[in-house]
C-alpha cells in the first residue's frame, strides 16, 4: 500500500481539470450559475467498480486529493474511480466575484451539500457527460472526508442516502461549541503523553503575566513578533504554539515531540525561555515572514479585502455564521491547564464577524440551532464509519470524544496514539499499527456496504 501511483497512458491524467455547472443558490432567488472544479483519477477503475468521492473542504483542490490519499490507494483494491470536487468559495470554484459578506450569503451548508448532490445526480443520469471514462449509471458511491470534509461526507450520507451508499468520516468536527476550550485540552493530552504539558502550561501563564502588564514590547522583540496589541499578540502566540498539532504521528516520528516538547527537555531552563526558543524555531522552520506574522495576529488585517482566494477569510465566515468553534482558553473556575493565552477569548475572534462581513451577521452564532440540525441529522444514519485519533486536537468535537461517544453506532474506531485524519492519509511503511487497524476496519465496512448493495 505504500507504493506510488503512476498514471496509465490510456486515460486522461488526474491533473486534467473538469468543470460542472452549478446554480449560485439552490434554494434562493439568484438564478445565475458558476463552474465547480473537479478532478478524476481513473487509474485503477474497472467497469462495475464504485466511485470514491471526496472534497478538499476548506482548501483548494489539487491532484493530491485523487493521487496521494488512502482512498486513492484503496481504489486499486476495489477497482474504484476516484473523484475530488472542490468546495464552493475555495480555490477556483467561486459562485460570486468576491468574498464580501453579501457574496458569502450563498455559502450555506444546504447549498454546499446540494452542490455535491447535483453533481452525483448528473453523474448517475449522464455519466458520459461527467467522467472521462465509461462509468455505469448504477455505480455505487462512497464519500470520504477528514476534518471538516468528514462533516460533508457524513452529512451527504445522512441527507442523501439514495445518492451516497456509505461514508468514511475521519476526525470530523461534527459537534459545535461557541467557545471551544476543549480544543486545547486535546493538545494538552498530546503534550502530556510526551511529558511536557506542565512546562508548556507554565510558560503560557508566564506569557499572560507579561501580556497583562504595562510593557509587552520586550517579549515581542525577543520572539521577533510585530508590535501588535496584547490581545493580538496572545492570539498570534496561540496559533504559533499549535503549528505542529495536526501533523501525523508515525513510528519513531512525532513532530510535536521534536518541535515542541524537545525545547522543554532541559529542566534547568525556565519554561518561558523554553517556550521562547520553541516559538522562534517554529517561525524560522515554517519560514513565516514579518508580514505573515502580522496577518496571523492582527485581527484587523484585511478587513475589507474581498478578493477571491483567501482561504482564511472564507473559513472565518463559516465560523461566524455556521458553527463558532472559537478556540479559547478554559474558564478559570474549571481548574484546567491553559495551552493558550487567556486573552485569546471570544471577543478576540467574534468581534470581527460584523466588521468583516457586515451587520447582517448575527453574533453570537446560534450553535444550538446548528447542532439541532446538523448533528442530529446523523442520529440513526447508517453506513457511516467514524474515526478519530486519541491525540487528535479536535477529538472532543468529533463523535468519539475523550469522555465517551456522542452517537450510538458500532461503526466507530478511536485510533490510539494517532492525530488528525491519519487513517485517510497516504499509507506509509512506518504508519502506526493502530492506523493500519483503522484502515482494515474501514475496508471491511466499505466492502460490506458494496456487497450488500448488490
Amino acid at each position: 500500500m505504500g507504493t506510488p501511483i503512476y498514471p496509465r497512458s490510456d486515460i486522461p491524467a488526474s491533473s486534467t481539470q473538469y468543470w460542472f455547472t452549478q446554480p449560485i443558490d439552490h434554494f434562493g432567488n439568484n438564478n445565475g450559475t458558476w463552474q465547480q472544479q473537479y478532478l478524476v483519477n481513473a487509474t485503477f477503475y474497472k467497469p462495475g467498480g464504485p466511485i470514491f468521492i471526496s472534497t478538499p473542504g476548506e482548501t483548494p483542490l489539487s491532484t493530491r486529493y485523487v493521487d496521494a490519499t488512502y482512498p486513492s490507494q484503496l481504489a486499486q483494491q476495489m477497482n474504484a474511480l476516484v473523484i475530488s470536487v472542490e468546495h464552493r468559495f475555495f480555490g477556483s470554484s467561486n459562485p460570486m466575484p468576491d468574498l464580501s459578506g453579501e457574496s458569502l450569503q450563498v455559502l450555506t451548508i444546504d447549498n454546499v451539500l446540494e452542490d455535491f448532490a447535483q453533481f452525483l445526480t448528473a453523474a448517475r443520469s449522464n455519466p458520459d457527460d461527467v467522467f472521462p471514462v465509461p462509468v455505469s449509471k448504477n455505480a455505487k458511491v462512497i464519500f470520504f472526508g477528514g476534518s471538516y470534509s468528514g462533516n460533508v461526507a457524513a452529512w451527504m450520507r445522512a441527507k442523501y442516502p439514495d445518492l451516497v451508499l456509505g461514508a468514511w468520516s475521519s476526525s470530523a468536527i461534527l459537534y459545535a461549541r461557541l467557545q471551544n476550550y476543549q480544543f486545547d485540552q486535546g493538545y494538552g493530552r498530546h503534550l502530556q503523553a510526551l511529558g511536557c504539558a506542565e512546562q508548556f502550561s507554565q510558560a503560557i501563564d508566564a506569557v499572560d503575566d507579561i501580556l497583562t502588564s504595562s510593557d509587552i514590547a520586550p517579549l515581542q522583540q525577543k520572539l521577533g513578533l510585530p508590535a501588535l496589541s496584547a490581545q493580538d499578540t496572545g492570539g498570534l502566540l496561540a496559533g504559533l504554539g499549535i503549528l505542529y498539532s495536526l501533523a501525523p504521528i508515525y513510528r519513531g516520528l512525532d513532530l510535536v515531540d521534536s518541535n515542541v516538547c524537545s525545547h522543554f527537555a532541559n529542566s534547568t531552563v525556565e519554561p518561558i525561555n523554553a517556550y521562547t526558543q520553541m516559538i522562534k524555531a517554529a517561525i524560522a522552520q515554517m519560514g513565516i515572514s514579518s508580514e505573515g506574522l502580522m496577518q496571523m495576529g492582527n485581527t484587523s488585517y484585511g478587513l475589507h479585502n474581498y478578493a477571491l482566494g483567501q482561504v482564511d477569510r472564507t473559513w472565518y465566515y463559516m465560523c461566524c455564521t455556521w458553527f463558532g468553534n472559537w478556540q479559547v482558553a478554559p474558564p478559570a473556575d474549571l481548574g484546567l491547564s491553559k495551552y493558550r493565552s487567556q486573552l485569546a477569548d471570544l471577543s478576540y475572534y467574534q468581534s470581527n464577524c460584523q466588521r468583516k462581513f457586515g451587520s447582517d451577521v448575527v453574533i453570537p452564532v446560534d450553535v444550538d440551532a446548528y447542532n439541532a440540525k446538523w448533528f442530529d441529522i446523523l442520529k440513526g444514519a447508517s453506513n457511516i464509519y467514524y474515526t478519530t485519533g486519541s491525540l487528535d486536537i479536535w477529538r472532543d468535537s468529533t463523535v468519539l470524544t475523550s469522555t465517551g461517544n456522542l452517537l450510538s453506532s458500532r461503526s466507530m474506531f478511536t485510533i490510539n496514539g494517532a492525530s488528525h485524519v491519519q487513517d485517510l492519509k497516504f499509507a506509509q511503511d512506518n504508519d502506526l499499527d493502530t492506523v493500519k487497524q483503522a484502515r482494515y476496519i474501514g475496508n471491511m465496512f466499505v466492502s460490506r456496504w458494496l456487497r450488500e448493495s448488490c
